[in-house]
């Protein structure tokens, strides 16, 4: 078994995946203040929907998890993504007049629905080693774009309560918590089930370019 961490030999093997989805249109926009309200309006509507089924996802983790500590743990994580950054949703859509009752006639965009669709599948089909490297990409790639933002953001963005929360110790602290909840679960893995988390993550991560393009687009379903 090789002596290096699952989640360094994961971000190694998908960094030309992460280098595209720092420097996507949506990203490079969000950071300069330009993005399109539209745009935004967008992702902030799809982002609140997916965080239901990834909070879904995080309950599972922690059903499956092999001890108290890791039940907690993700038990946690769900409240925080459905309650902490729905907060934040929530300040986006009182300022867009997205009302709980526009937000629940909002269809999952295609990008939107695979996402959750891949999550669930894995958290239900899967074991948990397999579960936690398609759930650590969110966290991950949302810390990494938002220090990265943080550091290049012009100057009384429209979206800066956004970049402050993924750039905020407080979520990068709960990063590191899976990262290391990861990789524990990795170093006891065989190889082959290890192998089964590398392509969950790589999975992940594509899905997560995918969810930022498709906002980008605007996308819909086509019929």
């Amino acid at each position: 078994m090789s002596t290096d961490t699952f989640s360094r030999s994961a971000w190694a093997r998908n960094a030309k995946a992460y280098e595209a989805i720092r420097t996507m249109p949506f990203n490079a926009e969000l950071a300069a203040g330009t993005l399109s309200e539209a745009r935004f309006k967008h992702y902030i509507t799809q982002d609140a929907h997916y965080l239901i089924g990834f909070g879904r996802a995080l309950t599972l983790a922690a059903a499956k998890a092999p001890d108290p500590d890791r039940i907690v743990q993700f038990a946690k994580s769900a409240e925080g993504a459905i309650v902490v950054e729905r907060a934040l949703h929530g300040s986006f859509f009182a300022s867009y007049g997205i009302t709980p009752e526009v937000f629940a006639s909002t269809p999952l965009s295609p990008a939107c629905h695979h996402y959750v669709s891949y999550l669930l599948a894995v958290a239900y089909g899967e074991p948990y080693e397999v579960l936690l490297g398609a759930l650590l990409p969110c966290f991950w790639i949302y810390a990494e774009v938002g220090r990265d933002i943080h550091g290049r953001a012009a100057p009384d963005s429209p979206y800066q309560a956004w970049i402050d929360t993924y750039a905020g110790e407080d979520f990068h602290a709960a990063v590191r918590a899976t990262i290391a909840a990861t990789d524990a679960a990795a170093a006891e893995a065989s190889q082959q089930l290890r192998e089964r988390m590398h392509v969950a993550f790589a999975r992940a991560t594509q899905l997560e370019w995918i969810f930022w393009d498709s906002a980008y687009r605007l996308e819909t379903w086509p019929i």
